[in-house]
């Protein structure tokens, strides 16, 4: 896959001239020692990425993908023990099809989406009824899905079921302030889907009662800003309650839940810069 002239999916599939990875080439290399911005799907290195520093906005001009694109294939990464027996299944996956050959280059892989609307799939699977057998998956990706979905626990309940013993859930949904609320006023996201809550902090203690081991990971520069006492983002997009989460990480357990898995220098190596924006769930199922 080419695109502007840049390289291909080099760690998450095909060699750039198009040949599958054999078993000698390892899943994951670390980024070149080098100035700049890097991309962890595609490899592609340069002085900055494009667009304005924003988790929807600042894209790679080879690959497209956005930061929390990045940031969720970092959390896989860095949180999973990635071999190519891995049975994965992403919901709604928001690159194309290049992204999708690649992974499926490396990883046994499918992709469901369910209205069909923004994105495509090989496979059309309801969150609320998953029709796959129990403890079929290692590694489910859902990145800004469940906040679509009506009834959200019998979603967790579904994900726990298909997920295998010692198997990983990568959750990303929009954490826009403290506590979980239904949105006041109808609500839906670009491609016309609409939206049904407004998720906080409060969803940690939801998934463990559906029986998963969560930690919910960012980059440091959010842990640094709970633990200081202050925002250091003067201004931020309008969408997110940036002090009401801020205090909000300061009660009760909840920054005994944030876990670090880019420091400052991965994290501007890697576009996530503001931190806020990339909290992402880790659930785990006990092996």
């Amino acid at each position: 896959y080419r695109r502007a002239g840049a390289i291909g999916y080099r760690i998450l599939g095909p060699d750039p001239d198009g040949s599958r990875p054999d078993s000698t080439t390892p899943l994951w290399a670390p980024p070149p020692d080098t100035p700049g911005v890097f991309c962890p799907i595609c490899r592609w290195e340069g002085t900055a990425f494009d667009g304005p520093g924003h988790v929807e906005l600042t894209l790679c001009p080879a690959c497209g993908s956005n930061g929390r694109d990045r940031f969720l294939i970092w959390c896989l990464i860095e949180r999973v023990d990635l071999h190519r027996g891995l049975r994965v299944l992403e919901f709604s996956p928001r690159l194309g099809r290049a992204y999708r050959d690649a992974m499926s280059a490396w990883f046994f892989y499918r992709s469901s989406d369910f209205d069909e609307r923004a994105h495509r799939g090989n496979l059309r699977l309801d969150l609320q009824a998953i029709e796959l057998p129990d403890r079929c998956v290692d590694v489910i990706l859902c990145s800004h899905v469940l906040e679509h979905v009506p009834d959200t626990d019998a979603a967790l309940v579904e994900l726990r079921r298909v997920l295998a013993p010692g198997g990983h859930l990568l959750l990303q949904v929009p954490v826009l302030q403290e506590l979980t609320t239904s949105p006041p006023e109808p609500e839906a996201h670009d491609d016309h889907t609409p939206v049904f809550w407004r998720f906080g902090f409060d969803l940690t203690a939801r998934l463990r009662d559906q029986g998963f081991d969560a930690d919910l990971l960012c980059p440091a520069g959010l842990v640094e800003s709970v633990a200081s006492g202050r925002n250091p983002w003067p201004t931020w997009s309008g969408e997110f309650d940036v002090p009401g989460l801020l205090d909000g990480a300061r009660v009760g357990d909840v920054a005994d839940d944030l876990v670090v898995v880019a420091d400052p220098a991965t994290s501007s190596r890697l576009g996530f810069e503001p931190a806020y924006p990339y909290l992402t769930w880790d659930c785990r199922v006990t092996a």
